[in-house]
Order: structure tokens, then C-alpha cells, then sequence
């Protein structure tokens, strides 16, 4: 799986932080990003669970 974050589109809600803490983190202005080594998920059940939960729909999940 390959995760994208649109950062035009991020508005900083950290939802995605929340839901999947192993995978995304947010950066020091407060905007979404991928922990170092985790672009593709990591196995982490939650990340199809947190792009969902993204209220503007930043994340994006490639199969």
C-alpha cells in the first residue's frame, strides 16, 4: 500500500494522528505527515480507518 497526504489540502485536524499513532504524526505548524519509514502503512490496520476518518480527505491509499 503506498499513503499520500496532500498537503494543499491538510487542514491539521490530526484525526489521522489519533487513529493510527503508528503510521502519522503532524509536523510543528500542526499539518499531517508520515513517520519516517511507514509510506506504506507499516501493516498498521488502523491507516484505511484514519484516511477514512480525515475530514477533508488529504490521505489517499494506493493498493
Amino acid at each position: 500500500m503506498k499513503i499520500s497526504i496532500n498537503g494543499d489540502v491538510c487542514i491539521g485536524s490530526g484525526q489521522c494522528a489519533l487513529t493510527a499513532p503508528g503510521v502519522f504524526t503532524q509536523d510543528d505548524d500542526g499539518f499531517s505527515e508520515l513517520l519516517p519509514g511507514r509510506a506504506d502503512g507499516g501493516g498498521d490496520p488502523m491507516v484505511r480507518e484514519a484516511a477514512r476518518a480525515c475530514p477533508v480527505q488529504a490521505i489517499s491509499l494506493e493498493d
